[in-house]
C-alpha cells in the first residue's frame, strides 16, 4: 500500500489555509462535492506540487439491500481519474432504502446509517463490494461507520464483521478511531477489542476527527476538537501496525489554521507514541486464515436480498417519515437518531439554499424541522430545499408578504417550466405550479 503520511480533510472553507499548511502530505476530497471537468483550482494547485488527492464517497450506499448504482459508481471512477488517485473510499453503510425491490417508496436517509451485522447484510455487502471493485479503476478502501444504535439480533463483533468483508473480497479498510470511541461510549463497544480483531494488514489509512457528547450520546460532529480517547485510540492502532496515512477530518465550525495545525501535530506525536510500543519484530504467526478473495461466494439470491431491503426500509421509514418503529429497537436512541437526522437535513439544506434561511430568518429552523418531520427526502438535499420551499407556498408561508413573493421568485427560478403534455399528472403538476404561483 501507497505511503500517504498525515492529512487533512480539504474543505472549499479552509482551502487557503491547507495549501499554506507545513507538512500536509496529502488531502482527502468529499467525492460529490468535486466536478472532474471543472476541479477547484486550489486542488489543482496541490496536485502539481505532488500533494496526493483522494476522492471520499459518502452516496453509494454499498451496505444497502440494491446493487450499486452504475450511474454513481461512473462519477466516482471520473473523479478518481481526473484526481490521479492511488485508491478511493467508501463506507459500510446503507444510505436510502425502498423502491422496487421492496415496492415501497424510496426514501434518503442522508446520512451514513449502519448496517446490521448479520450473514444476510454481509453476503450483500460483499457482493456490492465486488461490483464496486470492478467498476472503479484503482483499489477501493471501506470505512466502519460511527452509530447511535445497533440493530437486534446481530451475529457478528464490528472486528468479524470486517474481518471477513476484507477476507471475502479483498477490499481495504479505512479504519475511523473517532468511529471506534463513538461506538464505545453510544453502544458499549470495546474500541480495543475492535482494533484487535481487525485485518489490519488490510488497513489504507486511518481517519481521525472530533465530536462532542450530550445526554450521554457521542455526536461524530467533525466540527471539535479530537479528544484524548480518540487520539489514545491512534497509538493503540499505531502500537500494533504502522498506518500508511493518517488524515485529520474537520467539516464544519472551521477553528484557525494554527488550530488545525496544533491537531495535526498531536495526531503525529500520538503516532510516534504508539512506534515506540510496536514490536520490533512481528508477532509468532498463527494459523493463516483462508481468503476467498480470489474465489468469491456465490451471490446472495434475491429473496435475501428482498428481506434485508424490507428491514432497512422499514427502519428508514421510522426514522424519516414518522412511522411506527420496528420492534426490539431502543426506542430512546431511534428518536435521538431521527432528531439527529432532521437536524442534519437542516443544516445541509441551509448550506446548499443559503437563501432560504436568508429569506426566513429565525423561522427558517423551526419551520424546516416541522416539514421534516413529516416529510422523507426522496432525491437529495437540492430537491429537498426546493420541496421545502414547495410545502412552504402551498401552506400560504411566509406570513410576510414580500417574504412569500421572493421564496416564490426563487422556487420558480429553479423549479424550471413544466413540460407540455396532456397527461393527467402533468395536468395536475401544472395545476399545483400555478396555485403556487399566485398571490
Amino acid at each position: 500500500m501507497e505511503r500517504l503520511g498525515t492529512g487533512i480533510g480539504w474543505r472549499p472553507e479552509i482551502a487557503d489555509a491547507v495549501e499554506r499548511m507545513p507538512g500536509v502530505d496529502w488531502v482527502e476530497v468529499v467525492a460529490e462535492n468535486v466536478c472532474p471537468g471543472h476541479l477547484p483550482a486550489s486542488l489543482l494547485r496541490l496536485r502539481e506540487r505532488g500533494v496526493t488527492v483522494v476522492p471520499h464517497g459518502v452516496s453509494l450506499g454499498l451496505g444497502g439491500a440494491e446493487r450499486p448504482d452504475p450511474g454513481r459508481l461512473a462519477a466516482l471512477a471520473e473523479r478518481a481519474e481526473a484526481l490521479g488517485a492511488p485508491l478511493v473510499t467508501e463506507h459500510v453503510a446503507f444510505v436510502r432504502a425502498g423502491g422496487a425491490l421492496t415496492a415501497t417508496p424510496r426514501l434518503e436517509a442522508g446520512h451514513l446509517l449502519p448496517v446490521p451485522r448479520t450473514r444476510d447484510a454481509l453476503d450483500v455487502l460483499c457482493e456490492n463490494v465486488r461490483i464496486a471493485q470492478d467498476a472503479l479503476p484503482v483499489p477501493l478502501a471501506v470505512e466502519n461507520i460511527a452509530a447511535l444504535f445497533s440493530w437486534p439480533g446481530e451475529e457478528l463483533t464490528e472486528g468479524q464483521f470486517l474481518y471477513e468483508l476484507a477476507d471475502r473480497t479483498g477490499v481495504r479498510l479505512l479504519i475511523d478511531v473517532a468511529n471506534l470511541h463513538t461506538n464505545h461510549v453510544n453502544r458499549g463497544e470495546d474500541p480495543a477489542k475492535a482494533l484487535a480483531g481487525l485485518p489490519l494488514e488490510a488497513l489504507a489509512y486511518v481517519h481521525v476527527a472530533g465530536g462532542v457528547e450530550r445526554d450521554g450520546v457521542w455526536h461524530d460532529s467533525h466540527a471539535h476538537p479530537v479528544p484524548r480517547p480518540v487520539l489514545d485510540l491512534l497509538t493503540d492502532l499505531a502500537s500494533r501496525v504502522r498506518p500508511p496515512g493518517v488524515l485529520l477530518e474537520r467539516d464544519d465550525n472551521f477553528p484557525e489554521p494554527t488550530e488545525l495545525e496544533r491537531e495535526l501535530t498531536q495526531i503525529r506525536q500520538a503516532l510516534e507514541r504508539g512506534g515506540r510500543q510496536r514490536p520490533t519484530s512481528p508477532p509468532a504467526a498463527t494459523a493463516p486464515r483462508a481468503s476467498l478473495a480470489s474465489t468469491p461466494a456465490p451471490a446472495p439470491p434475491d429473496h435475501v436480498r428482498e428481506r434485508l431491503g424490507l428491514a432497512q426500509a422499514a427502519l428508514l421509514s421510522a426514522l424519516v417519515a414518522g412511522t411506527p418503529l420496528p420492534e426490539e429497537f431502543d426506542r430512546a436512541r431511534l428518536g435521538v437518531q431521527a432528531r439527529a437526522l432532521a437536524a442534519k437535513r437542516a443544516d445541509v439544506v441551509a448550506k446548499v439554499a443559503p437563501e432560504l434561511p436568508a429569506l426566513l430568518g429565525a423561522g427558517y429552523r423551526p419551520a424546516f424541522l416541522a416539514y421534516a418531520h413529516g416529510t422523507p427526502m426522496t432525491g437529495g438535499y437540492r430537491r429537498d430545499a426546493l420541496d421545502f420551499a414547495r410545502h412552504l407556498l402551498l401552506a400560504g408561508q411566509p406570513a410576510d408578504a414580500r417574504a412569500r413573493r421572493e421564496l416564490r421568485a426563487w422556487w420558480r427560478e429553479r423549479s424550471g417550466p413544466s413540460p407540455r403534455s396532456s397527461r393527467p399528472a402533468v395536468r395536475l403538476a401544472r395545476a399545483a405550479r400555478r396555485v403556487l404561483l399566485r398571490g
